[in-house]
């Protein structure tokens, strides 16, 4: 019996073992459920403050991009700001104050109308390739500007309006269309360079043309002018360069291993936003004097066919120099009856 005794104790024991060892850490635990996560947690800015200079906090990636890795660095935070303050203010007020602008403008001036009225004879001014060069890159940058304007302007006023799921289903596509209407605007760009950079050269009598304000605050002011005025120089050199600009940063952006450092990357969006906001507000100008802003204009590049009294108005020396030429050459000096 003793010895039964023994065993039995012993089994008892190590029942209660078996049953106590779970109770064990119920005192912790409940201690452990005192603790308030987010007041214990590790905030942003003290995680910011742990990191000092080109530190980053990074994870694993299989592309070959060494940037994509990087989770947390503090300097871009900093650059996020920029982004989402300056270039977001600049394209705002550079919006606004070109619309505005123009609206002055028109009602100071109203519509710029052929002063002699309409000769009823045209003159051939663009062909084919110019034209095509022509629409090729205003439609191609109309679709870019609104993409753009979708990434820098959506959140704060497209969201609101139409929800979440339209907007994020809007966003998705815009930044296709955005990706891919870049190529067809550098090809735009570039042919319209080689076919209008000869006729964009400043000459003598662009000073004149300065000087007397294009002839567009005053009726029955008309300034000598080639095929393109100092105005139009202006807007070509203007969307040459800025285009150069959008077209270089476009690349390193879609690229960003090309890009280099992603101090660089971060420059090159920056650049990307700036000149896009300055050169949306040039082509607002162009729109406008294309279309209501002056009579006969848009048939320039509708057509290709101008009003010969209109052409006499706005470029005068081009019309004398292809007047000056044989009726039967093929250089694109005709003169036509109105259709």
């Amino acid at each position: 019996m003793t010895r039964l005794t023994r065993l039995l104790a012993i089994a008892a024991f190590a029942a209660l073992g078996a049953v106590g060892a779970p109770l064990m850490p119920l005192a912790p635990m409940a201690e452990a459920q005192q603790v308030n996560p987010t007041a214990e947690s590790v905030t942003e800015d003290k995680l910011f403050q742990a990191l000092r200079g080109d530190q980053m906090i990074e994870g694993r990636a299989s592309i070959p991009d060494p940037k994509a890795p990087g989770l947390i660095k503090p300097g871009n935070k900093g650059w996020a700001d920029t982004h989402t303050g300056t270039i977001r203010a600049l394209t705002v007020w550079t919006m606004i104050g070109m619309v505005a602008l123009l609206g002055i403008f028109y009602a100071y001036r109203g519509r710029i109308r052929i002063d002699a009225g309409p000769s009823g004879r045209t003159i051939k001014r663009f062909g084919g390739v110019e034209r095509f060069a022509h629409w090729l890159m205003a439609v191609s940058f109309i679709l870019l500007a609104l993409t753009g304007l979708n990434l820098v302007l959506g959140r704060s006023v497209l969201l609101p309006m139409i929800g979440e799921g339209a907007f994020g289903a809007l966003s998705a596509s815009g930044k296709i269309v955005h990706n891919y209407m870049g190529w067809a605007f550098m090809l735009g760009l570039a042919l319209a360079f080689v076919v209008w950079v000869g006729r964009n050269l400043p000459k003598a009598h662009d000073l004149t043309w300065i000087a007397m304000g294009g002839g567009l605050f005053k009726k029955g002011v008309h300034p000598p002018a080639g095929k393109f005025n100092a105005g139009q120089k202006l807007i070509f050199w203007s969307v040459v360069v800025g285009g150069a600009a959008l077209s270089f940063t476009g690349v390193m952006l879609l690229f960003p291993v090309l890009a280099g450092t992603q101090a660089d990357w971060q420059l090159y969006q920056l650049i990307h936003g700036i000149a896009a906001a300055l050169l949306t507000a040039v082509i607002l100008a162009h729109i406008y004097i294309g279309s209501i802003g002056m009579e006969g204009a848009f048939d320039a590049m509708g057509s290709g066919e101008v009003d010969l009294n209109w052409a006499r108005e706005h470029h005068s020396l081009w019309v004398e120099e292809v007047e000056g030429k044989s009726a039967g050459s093929q250089g694109g000096g005709r003169v036509a009856p109105a259709e």
